[in-house]
């Protein structure tokens, strides 16, 4: 039976950023549903201290939709979908980034619900909790603060993250150019960057929601590496790779390479989407690819 692609998007991402993805597969004969987490996509805040002229009085303290909500929350909506999508066969999960986090939630919960779990870039906290993994050498290179000038408002007490995207700020603007997509153009930049919505939840779970060799570990698995990020860097997509192949070495990681940074993918989707094409001639765990 023909699967479906379910994908899941990253942090402040929703689903309007897999389109050019989802057009690309539906020309190869592909099914696919791109996903809102809670509080994304049109149920996103968006406040008018964000249009402009911009109110930053205003936008450090207007309420958010996603004060509160959980990895649980987002891995039980997930799984919602993905039990409709099971009713019409075997179900393809791709995760991005910080996707990652809740399709592994939902994968340790309901293995049943998924033929394969797809990484792109995304993150599958195995030995450490993902917050913990930015102390590694891996993400040397990765500096969070240096969004510091963008954050919007005090997280503590939003009770979710915040970050202008409107901003004008020169600098800022180089720091999330570097960080995403430093093989596009200033256009394709300004163009993706707004596809951004300003806040996302604080929540990316406990070692309880790392990988679990038990259920996460039956799922066959692919993770696809894109060898030009900045976000996610190269180094710690491979450690990732390692520590899965570890937890479950009798089904280690289906291994693909995509050239371009962490959003370069999905504004020039094709290569992609033929990857993830041939994956669904993959019944069974494959090793590397």
């Amino acid at each position: 039976m023909q699967p479906t692609f379910v994908l899941v998007h990253g942090a402040f991402a929703n689903s309007f950023s897999f389109a050019p993805l989802q057009a690309e597969l539906g020309l190869l004969g592909h099914r696919s549903v791109a996903v809102d987490l809670p509080g994304h996509g049109f149920q996103a805040t968006y406040t008018r201290a964000y249009q402009t002229p911009q109110d930053p009085g205003g936008l450090a303290t207007a309420p958010g939709s996603l004060k509160g909500v959980t990895l649980a929350d987002n891995a039980a909506h997930l799984i919602g979908i993905l039990e409709r999508a099971k009713q019409n066969g075997p179900v393809i999960l791709v995760a991005h980034s910080r996707g990652g986090v809740t399709a592994t939630a939902a994968a340790n919960a309901r293995p049943d619900l998924i033929d394969r779990i797809v990484y792109v870039a995304a993150w599958c906290p195995v030995h450490l909790d993902v917050g913990d993994y930015y102390a590694e050498p891996e993400m040397a290179a990765v500096d969070p603060a240096a969004f510091a000038s963008a954050l919007a408002g005090n997280p503590a007490e939003l009770g979710l993250l915040r970050v202008n995207f409107r901003t004008a700020d020169p600098a800022a603007l180089a720091a999330f150019k570097a960080a995403f997509l430093a093989d596009g153009t200033d256009e394709e930049f300004l163009t993706f960057l707004n596809t951004f919505q300003p806040d996302e939840n604080l929540g990316v779970g406990t070692s309880a929601d790392r990988a679990q060799a038990d259920t996460w570990g039956r799922i066959p698995k692919t993770y696809i590496r894109l060898a030009d990020d900045a976000s996610l860097p190269l180094a710690l997509q491979d450690r990732l790779i390692r520590e899965g192949d570890a937890l479950t070495p009798d089904n280690p990681y289906d291994v693909r390479t995509l050239e371009g940074s962490h959003l370069k993918w999905l504004l020039a989707p094709a290569p992609a989407a033929r990857v993830l094409g041939e994956l669904t001639t993959l019944p069974t765990p494959v090793g590397r690819g």
